[in-house]
């Protein structure tokens, strides 16, 4: 029976944690060290992006400022995360060989999430593995894990909620809405628990500590022997520390800053959501630079920014695209679990679809914000879409036809402005009440053979709601809207039902456009 360290290094900051990761894991791939299983805290509380993600895209920036809630990066892919003092991480740093597994197996997730599943079992809650990544008590969330390797050995991390403050993780993270879809929930509270809620009580976290670390000892054969940092292992937390307390570390990934020349895409795959942000040179028809992110997870970490590097300074055309791509998985094999090189080959070529649009009259960045479903811009409007469809939201507060189907085109709000430019082109307009009212909607229009139609919605409930309606098998043309939507205030659950009591705004200007636009 091997003898592990178990290394309780407590409550650290966000920068703390992060440099002893790295430190850890690079000790023991200079095997410094003895296969470790640590356990860690935060305070004050954080959040962290994913090693692929980007600053802007994932946090709220100006909340987390004022709520002194600090912002911090992993080495280890996936989302981001919220961690306060109440939630208990645990760490697995470990030679490859110990289990005999690749890192990048969706078994390897499974068979590390043992040991907490086991611990959880002990206390009475009914814990189990959900792939890719999460553990789950009656389909609610109550751990994520993640992993990244380094050589010969990995380190493996897990987050348990102990107690939960929903509010704030709300505020401080972009939610990444796909995976409310893909878990077939309604609202956060629907999709996470913790002890606090499954025990009705908080359990004291030395206890958990010992439940967990027997746990480990069980499920791995193991004997778990308390220890500290080695004197190597300190000096390298004081290097590291410093890095992860600059800028650099948070800010490595980052947008471009000429808007006018960015197309983005947002793209559905198995294993997560994949972003792209890519400079194009319009007059030579080039990929000047491009810009992977997203809440997947990839090994080798540098897989994505050696696949950018791939794809830079490269025409901007699917197939010499598509061909650059399947021949950097042949010769890289990375591996990316629930996510293939046509993957990427797919999320890159919605992107590429924004520059048809802006051949349409339509400047690139009012075109980032089109989005289309079951089928192109131009074989969409090929046959003018004869349906509008806006959201109830964007009614003035105090209207008393803001929960109504109709609109008496008062001047007052951007929902009358858009009847009008609806109106003087005889489309058919319908204010959508809830998504029940959109899914029936939709249905109808199925029914009746509705070949396409216009609608307008934020972002996040097209990136949740893509497979609702890409299933409707309507050609659409979606446009942004504008204003603090339900998603940044945390309000899903009202808007669903249809309760939503704040006011967006349609974008006047890109409808026009886009309801103008004439192949």
């Amino acid at each position: 029976m091997q003898k592990w360290r178990l290394l309780d290094t407590g409550i650290l900051t966000a920068s703390e944690n992060m440099a002893l990761d790295e430190a850890l894991l690079e000790a023991k791939n200079n095997r410094n060290i003895p296969n470790t299983v640590r356990f860690l805290q935060f305070f004050p509380p954080a959040v962290l992006l994913g090693y692929h993600q980007s600053l802007e895209q994932e946090i709220r920036i100006d909340f987390c400022k004022r709520a002194g809630i600090e912002i911090n990066r992993r080495i280890t892919g996936g989302g981001a995360i919220y961690f306060d003092e109440t939630q208990l991480g645990w760490e697995i740093i470990c030679e490859k060989q110990f289990f005999n597994m690749g890192i990048a197996d969706a078994d390897f997730f499974k068979r590390l999430s043992q040991p907490a599943i086991y611990a959880l079992r002990r206390l009475g809650i009914n814990a189990s593995f959900r792939p890719r990544n999460d553990i789950e008590v009656s389909g609610r969330k109550i751990s994520g894990t993640g992993g990244t390797e380094d050589g010969n050995v990995f380190l493996f991390q897990g987050t348990l909620l102990v107690d939960f403050d929903i509010e704030a993780m709300l505020k401080a993270l972009r939610i990444p809405i796909a995976k409310l879809k893909d878990k077939e929930v309604d609202s956060a509270k629907e999709r996470v628990t913790c002890l606090k809620w499954e025990l009705g009580h908080v359990p004291d976290i030395g206890e958990l500590k010992i439940i967990f670390k027997e746990s480990f000892e069980k499920e791995f054969d193991i004997i778990l022997e308390p220890g500290e940092l080695t004197e190597r292992e300190e000096l390298l937390f004081k290097e590291k520390k410093n890095k992860f307390e600059s800028p650099e570390i948070i800010n490595k990934i980052k947008l471009p800053k000429d808007k006018q020349q960015m197309i983005c895409s947002i793209y559905k795959a198995d294993g997560g959501l994949i972003r792209i942000s890519l400079m194009i040179n319009l007059s030579y028809n080039r990929i000047q630079s491009i810009v992977i992110t997203g809440d997947f997870f990839t090994y080798p970490q540098r897989a994505i920014f050696d696949l950018e590097a791939e794809l830079k300074d490269m025409p901007a055309d699917r197939k010499v695209i598509e061909k650059r791509i399947k021949d950097f998985f042949e010769r890289n094999q990375p591996q990316i679990p629930g996510i293939s090189s046509s993957d990427f080959v797919n999320a890159i070529s919605k992107a590429l679809e924004k520059i048809d649009i802006a051949r349409f009259g339509i400047p690139l960045d009012l075109a980032n914000r089109i989005f289309t479903v079951n089928g192109s811009f131009a074989e969409t409007i090929a046959e003018p879409p004869r349906h509008l469809l806006l959201p109830y939201c964007a009614k003035s507060l105090d209207c008393g036809w803001r929960y109504k189907r109709n609109c008496i085109e008062c001047g007052e709000c951007s929902i009358s402005k858009a009847y009008g430019l609806g109106r003087d082109r005889e489309m058919q307009i319908t204010t959508i009440l809830s998504f029940e009212d959109l899914m029936e909607t939709l249905e109808k229009f199925r029914s009746k053979g509705i070949s396409s139609y216009v609608g307008c919605c934020c972002e996040a409930f097209y990136t949740k709601h893509l497979e609702d309606f890409e299933r409707s098998g309507i050609p659409a043309i979606l446009i942004d809207i504008d204003n603090t939507t339900c998603y940044e205030l945390g309000k899903e659950e009202e808007a669903y039902k249809g309760n939503f009591e704040s006011q967006t705004d349609i974008n006047i200007d890109l409808l026009k456009k886009v309801l103008d636009a004439k192949l």
